[in-house]
């Protein structure tokens, strides 16, 4: 169970419009068999995302849909933390008991444990400086209860939302924590073991090229598997000359 992560909860979601129509529905995932409530949720998702052209809007898009049971069960939506202006934009997999009663992503032990190993490179969410700042959000903006994994459906249901944040926010690299969080944005079957310490890219419409993003482990993975820190820190080392290099 990973520990997961974002703002306060929403205004009581207004009631979802009707799906688009099937002829102007964007074609379903291969997951996803065209006309379940899924797929509809799916095109609901796309349809509120492309249309945010802010991270407020954003915001207010999420808390609109009801496409996903999890906001039902969870106390916060949590959106992000951090500087969107920051290089860095951090993408976890979900909220944990900490961050679902906070409201903000990564705060409990595995947050703390984020933090230290960003403050190690030099970067802080709290920064003023938006050069040495992150911005850190999640695949899914509701804890899963008992921080189980998320489901296909659910990771489905919330990517358009997370890739419209991508494309809102235009970070120059992407750190994602854990496999949910690689495999969902890479589209890869592989897990995070195979997936670590290599640069991969994000294709994000509305943006000129992809971008460029490292998987590596989730730190609540780290906690419990410390014999993993060393390459973690591989992987932020690698980060770091990234952003060297790039700025």
């Amino acid at each position: 169970s990973l520990a997961r992560d974002s703002a306060a909860a929403g205004p009581q979601a207004a009631p979802v419009r009707a799906p688009l129509p099937a002829t102007a529905r964007p074609a379903p995932s291969a997951a996803l068999p065209a006309g379940t409530p899924l797929d509809d949720g799916v095109a609901t998702a796309r349809r509120l995302a492309e249309a945010a052209g802010s991270l407020e809007a954003l915001r207010a898009a999420l808390a609109e849909f009801d496409g996903c049971a999890l906001r039902q069960t969870a106390m916060n939506m949590v959106f992000a933390d951090g500087n969107p202006a920051a290089p860095v934009m951090i993408i976890g997999e979900a909220p944990g008991r900490d961050e679902d009663r906070q409201g903000k992503p990564f705060v409990g032990r595995s947050g703390q444990l984020l933090d230290r190993m960003l403050a190690a490179i030099g970067h802080d969410r709290q920064a003023e400086d938006a050069a040495k700042s992150v911005y850190i959000t999640n695949i899914l903006p509701w804890r899963p209860p008992g921080d189980r994994t998320p489901t296909a459906g659910e990771v489905a249901a919330c990517l358009p939302f997370i890739e419209r944040h991508i494309a809102l926010v235009k970070p120059r690299l992407v750190l994602m924590l854990g496999g949910t969080a690689a495999k969902a944005l890479l589209g890869r079957s592989e897990g995070i073991m195979r997936l670590r310490g290599r640069w991969h890219e994000i294709p994000v419409a509305g943006l000129d090229a992809p971008v460029p993003a490292l998987p590596t482990f989730h730190p609540a993975y780290l906690l419990r598997s410390p014999a993993e820190k060393r390459a973690a820190w591989r992987d932020f080392l690698e980060l770091k000359s990234k952003l060297e290099k790039s700025s």
